[in-house]
């Protein structure tokens, strides 16, 4: 019988998460149900919305409980197959319902299959997944994104950010690149973007943000709300649209009551719009959304950059190092062997 190690969550986090929140452990592989696949795990998916998932608080989408696998995506192969529609050896990607495990039974419906052929498996797990299509819908959607805006995005080297700012780019914009250290700001200019910000190594945000956008933000793509999203706020230009992707630098104060500065005028004198965003409410659309990134990407014109811990061991560190801004790019983890 195959061995399958995997994490499960033992302690809710009372602040930032720590390592000690998770055990693994190591169980028999599941059996096949009849209908279902058995995958195994390529690359496990490490992402900010995994902070929300690990809170006790009411959040938008179902928590993990303790003693529970760990919820996250994976690109995986196939090992064996009861259903008619895939086949021992297809590689295949789930978005959220694999976990943090080296092996998963899972439904047809939670899968979808993958062309190696057409990129390396990371970016199905980015670009044609979670990553890719919140950037575009954030910003052609919820955002209306139109040519000519100065587009601002907060975490502008990470998974979302590093596509948002090419997206912008490709609509004919100004992009202007929030982040958090020299090395991020190099990669956000390789990337495309016209202004960098490291946020923090500037002594004043907003007078930076006015800097880089001198006749205001037209359009603030916000990953993280906080001391940017206020600079962003203080800055806005008339008919602006902010678009709320999400909140990282709130993501141990779940519950908490939100007690930073209104920004009721600027918003009333902008005439500005604020709305939430969330991934599944586009489900009907993700394919269209994925071929016209598709067409992109096999133009040459969006790419990303990855930063991959090694092994099911390293889940913890590569999340607590996502959580800490210390990663560069999409962060993931490869299993051994693979």
């Amino acid at each position: 019988m195959v061995k399958n190690r995997q994490w499960r969550l033992i302690s809710f986090p009372s602040g930032r998460p720590e390592a000690s929140n998770w055990e693994l452990v190591e169980t028999e592989a599941p059996e096949v149900a009849p209908g279902h696949l058995l995958v195994k795990a390529l690359y496990l998916d490490v992402a900010p919305y995994m902070r929300g998932r690990i809170s006790p608080q009411p959040n938008y989408a179902a928590g993990v409980g303790l003693g529970e696998v760990m919820v996250g995506g994976a690109v995986g192969r196939v090992l064996e197959s009861r259903s008619p529609g895939f086949a021992a050896g297809d590689l295949v990607v789930a978005d959220f319902a694999f976990g943090w495990q080296e092996y998963a039974v899972l439904s047809p419906g939670d899968v979808r299959r993958i062309d190696p052929a057409l990129a390396p498996l990371p970016y199905w797990l980015d670009l044609f997944g979670l990553n890719g299509l919140t950037a575009y819908f954030a910003l052609f959607d919820a955002g209306a994104m139109k040519a000519g805006d100065t587009v601002l995005i907060s975490a502008a080297a990470g998974s979302v950010g590093q596509i948002a700012g090419q997206l912008a780019k490709l609509a004919g914009c100004r992009a202007v690149a929030v982040t958090s250290s020299a090395e991020k700001a190099a990669w956000c200019r390789e990337a495309g973007y016209d202004a960098v910000i490291d946020y923090r190594a500037a002594a004043d945000l907003p007078a930076a943000v006015a800097e880089a956008c001198p006749q205001g933000v037209d359009l603030f793509l916000d990953n993280t709300a906080g001391p940017i999203h206020d600079a962003a706020m203080q800055n806005l230009a008339l008919d602006a649209r902010v678009v709320v992707v999400g909140t990282a630098s709130l993501a141990d104060t779940f519950g908490a009551p939100d007690t930073g500065p209104r920004f009721l005028r600027q918003i009333l004198v902008a005439r500005a719009t604020v709305c939430g965003f969330l991934f599944s409410d586009y489900a009907a659309r993700h394919e269209a959304g994925r071929a016209r990134l598709r067409r992109w990407y096999e133009a040459g014109r969006i790419h990303s950059k990855f930063d991959i811990a090694e092994g099911i061991a390293s889940m913890p560190d590569a999340f607590l190092r996502l959580l800490t801004s210390r990663n560069l790019g999409k962060q993931l983890v490869r299993l051994e062997g693979d």
